[in-house]
């Protein structure tokens, strides 16, 4: 009897939704094509995402707290196409981002392909309630090129 009314109250402890994690939400990843984004496009970001980001920065965009910087609504990922191109193909560690410091490392990425870097960004750049324009393969090639020099 004593073994079940402490299996009980360990039942109860872990179904307290205050000793869960608390983070925001954001709202789920688009289903429909952003304006000159193709859901095929989307649909191939969303791969990559899942092989190669979704460890960290969680399904959710969200990231980890002090560790993995969230995807949703910051300035890397909705600023210069450039510096988030860069950080893909350089990786980054011990970064401020929109005022919080992460100290997680960004192993670079520079294995994926120019198109599978463009999809992913396109990707990111328009889920997890983020709004902005499209990473070409052009404008990867362009910034693996500079990052040779």
């Amino acid at each position: 009897m004593k073994k079940l009314i402490v299996m009980l109250s360990v039942l109860a402890l872990a179904a307290n939704p205050a000793l869960a994690q608390k983070k925001p939400t954001a709202k789920a990843p688009a289903k429909k094509a952003v304006a000159g984004v193709s859901a095929a496009l989307l649909a191939s970001g969303k791969s990559v995402y899942a092989q190669n980001c979704l460890t960290c920065h969680m399904a959710d965009g969200l990231g980890v707290d002090g560790m993995n910087p969230p995807l949703a609504k910051t300035d890397y990922v909705l600023g210069d196409k450039v510096r988030l191109t860069t950080v893909l193909l350089n990786g980054l560690q011990g970064v401020d981002i929109n005022g919080e410091q992460y100290r997680g490392v960004m192993p670079a990425q520079a294995t994926l392909t120019d198109a599978q870097i463009a999809a992913v960004l396109t990707y990111v750049r328009n889920s997890f309630g983020n709004k902005a324009s499209a990473v070409t393969v052009g404008e990867v090639k362009a910034v693996r090129a500079a990052n040779k020099k």
